[in-house]
């Protein structure tokens, strides 16, 4: 018997392409029960203070109106793991645009009218909303996100830094960054006999299911959560958030289906945000540039909510020779909303100073910012000393480097020019970790010849479902278009969020394993039985086994740039990765995550900010008119590359997560690149005009 060619790491098209451009997709707020009525939240208008009064009885009275909950009348909710989601339980208000109350009417019309109309009055209190790298209330936390280490030392470096040949001090900053998925984030609950089900935009219904069984006092098996189709979320819907929540109380206090959808402009204050930083990398070396002591000092913002540290320090752990090492993080608790995980968290903030450093290392020393990288790339992880399992950076760097010309640089600032504008060139690298969690799932064979894999994890328009399938099709020997795979409810096998580039390794692996169960008992059948036959796998054994490798993916981002002498704009030309991220299962899915991650970065680098308002404790930018997410006009043709990486120590596909690492040197490739066009060293993101122009001098 001949099988088809394995379709493993070929090109599949999505497997819901059609449905998603003919509109056949449905998403959270595209299901109506009969019946259904519709939500909108009232955020808090102070900084800080106390809820006195809500003047429910005056919206009652408007037309279609519902009901009004607050902290006087909603439903009490148990302690949930994240207090950001004990939603209207108090009169406390810890950050302007926290949900204070909840307008539920027949129409979204008349809801958001009422919404509107709604008077809330305030005691209000004194707050503090101002990061600052010497704030009097700054204290090191245990640990950073990730239960990693808050501060890590590896040698001397007060001692090794001073006796450095060539030094590099500097002190890089970044605004605020907020997740602005195109689908907001929604909800649509309705309790029946006792039971919850909620239609959620969610980047995993396993967690949102079992919070909301957590703060409504119900088994898991009480409640279903389906986030069939996600438009979007870049760690915005890793975790539950209010409106999940806001719903299923409406639904439960009015007795019908709600449905409440976010208002953009509430976003910034109630689903995180990338905190701002101010870092401070100081890096000591010989002058053959070899580094011999690096110190990578994070200060960074959480809110009073809840205690939520980026990571920014941990890549320094892992990039480059380093002997003597300072990594560090501190943290000050402000009355602002909660920050949270944003696309690559911590290591694209992270990565930015370092390898922005790295640049003024390259200067300092005379090399070129490829050659000194390639003579700090280490043999063993530098905080673990771990060997790790594969390591390509070297191979990204030299790759993209010929792929991009970068022999072609003339190395001195401020030369190259056409008529009012400077031209220069960045290098920076990558890196992010490989992360799995336990999964599982099932695969059923028919009597017909086809398959139905079952495993609960989430398409956030990354192509899961056509993955899973060709992982499945893969070990079964089977024709891709023979496999079904059913994702997206917590009804199915429980499976890890979509986050942390971790998704398809997870999801992967159990649907691997499950298959490859399958594929045994099949063989001991002379044909599929007429119930069918169905495997089942688990692999939290597998995944909860420490690995002794330093596993991660590596990459290498190259950037042309433009700077106008007359107006300040700095505009990107040619954008270039190499990456090498394990075996890549499907490319053309592949190629879309690392180009919309290198676009990512450019908005990082020259377009998204949001500042913070000290007097009214607000993010000034919070609609996409005043927070520029790039658009097409800002991004010009990019190219992604891979180097073919066989790396066995990972899962049974030699996969590795590709969703992050796009983004997280394209800032500092950039930056790069506006220094060697301009001459002038710019360390706070991002670049907008007015920081740039008054470096600058027009053509004559």
């Amino acid at each position: 018997m001949t099988h088809p060619p394995p379709p493993l790491g070929t090109p599949a098209v999505r497997s819901e392409a059609r449905d998603k451009v003919t509109g056949a997709a449905r998403y959270a707020v595209e299901h109506t029960p009969p019946g259904c009525a519709y939500a909108v939240p009232v955020p808090a208008t102070v900084a800080r203070g106390r809820v006195t009064a809500v003047h429910a009885e005056e919206v009652l009275a408007l037309p279609g109106v519902h009901a009004v909950l607050s902290h006087e009348n909603a439903p009490r909710l148990k302690e949930p793991d994240d207090p950001t989601l004990a939603v209207l339980q108090n009169d406390r208000v810890p950050h302007r645009g926290w949900y204070v109350a909840l307008v539920v009417a027949d129409t979204p019309e008349n809801a958001s009218a009422a919404a509107e109309a709604l008077r809330v009055e305030y005691a209000a209190e004194e707050h503090d909303v101002r990061l600052t790298a010497d704030h009097p209330g700054l204290y090191t936390p245990q640990e950073a996100n990730s239960e990693v280490p808050a501060v890590r030392e590896r040698g001397d470096f007060d001692a090794a830094y001073p006796a450095a040949a060539v030094r590099v001090d500097a002190t890089y900053t970044m605004s605020a960054l907020h997740n602005h998925p195109m689908e907001p984030h929604a909800s649509t609950a309705w309790w029946d006999d006792g039971h919850l089900t909620a239609r959620d935009s969610s980047q995993g219904s396993t967690k949102v299911r079992d919070t909301l069984a957590q703060v409504f006092g119900l088994e898991q098996g009480q409640v279903t959560v389906v986030s069939e189709h996600v438009g979007g979320g870049f760690g915005s819907k890793g975790t539950p958030r209010p409106q999940v929540v806001l719903a299923a109380m409406a639904a439960r206090h009015t007795g019908r289906p709600v449905k409440l959808a976010l208002p953009r402009r509430q976003l910034a204050a109630v689903v995180g945000h990338r905190a701002p930083t101010v870092q401070r990398v100081r890096l000591g070396a010989g002058a053959d540039g070899v580094i011999t002591a690096l110190a990578h000092e994070v200060v960074t913002q959480t809110s009073t909510v809840k205690e939520f540290v980026e990571q920014a320090a941990v890549p320094a752990r892992v990039m480059y020779t380093s002997p003597h090492s300072r990594t560090s993080h501190q943290v000050v608790a402000l009355d602002v909303p909660s920050p949270s995980w944003m696309r690559a968290p911590g290591e694209a903030s992270g990565m930015y100073a370092l390898e922005s450093a790295m640049d003024e290392l390259a200067v300092a020393t005379g090399l070129d910012p490829v050659e000194l990288r390639l003579r700090n790339d280490p043999d063993t992880e530098p905080d673990s000393g771990k060997p790790f399992s594969s390591r390509h950076l070297a191979e990204c760097l030299r790759d993209g480097a010929r792929r991009f010309g970068w022999d072609r640089r003339d190395p001195r600032p401020g030369i190259r020019r056409e008529g009012d504008l400077l031209l220069g060139t960045g290098v920076a690298a990558a890196t992010y970790p490989v992360l799995i969690s336990p999964s599982a799932a099932t695969a059923h064979a028919a009597p017909d010849g086809t398959y139905v894999i079952r495993v609960n994890a989430t398409d956030i328009g990354t192509g899961a479902r056509t993955v899973l399938a060709q992982i499945a099709a893969d070990v079964l020997g089977a024709p891709l278009e023979s496999v079904r795979v059913e994702i997206g409810s917590s009804d199915l096998p429980a499976a890890p969020l979509a986050g942390g580039s971790s998704g398809t390794a997870s999801w992967g692996w159990s649907v691997h394993k499950a298959c490859a169960l399958l594929a045994e008992r099949l063989e001991r059948y002379d044909g599929v039985p007429a119930e069918g036959l169905t495997a089942a796998a688990d692999t939290e054994p597998e995944v909860a086994e420490d690995s002794p490798y330093a596993r991660h993916a590596f990459g290498a981002q190259f950037a042309e740039v433009q700077a106008d002498t007359v107006t300040g704009e700095v505009r990107v030309r040619r954008l270039l990765g190499v990456y090498a991220a394990g075996r890549i299962l499907n490319p053309r899915t592949a190629r879309s995550q690392f180009i919309g991650a290198m676009a990512m970065g450019i908005g990082m680098a020259l377009t998204e900010e949001s500042t913070m308002d000290p007097a009214f404790g607000d993010f000034a930018e919070h609609d996409l008119a005043s927070y520029h997410v790039p658009s097409c006009a800002d991004v010009p043709a990019i190219e992604a590359y891979w180097i073919d990486e066989d790396d066995p120590h990972l899962n049974p596909m030699g996969s590795k997560g590709i969703g992050e690492i796009g983004i997280v040197g394209t800032a500092a490739a950039i930056a790069n690149a506006v220094h060697h066009a301009t001459g002038a060293r710019l360390r706070d993101l991002p670049l907008t005009p007015d920081k740039v122009l008054p470096y600058l001098d027009p053509a004559s």
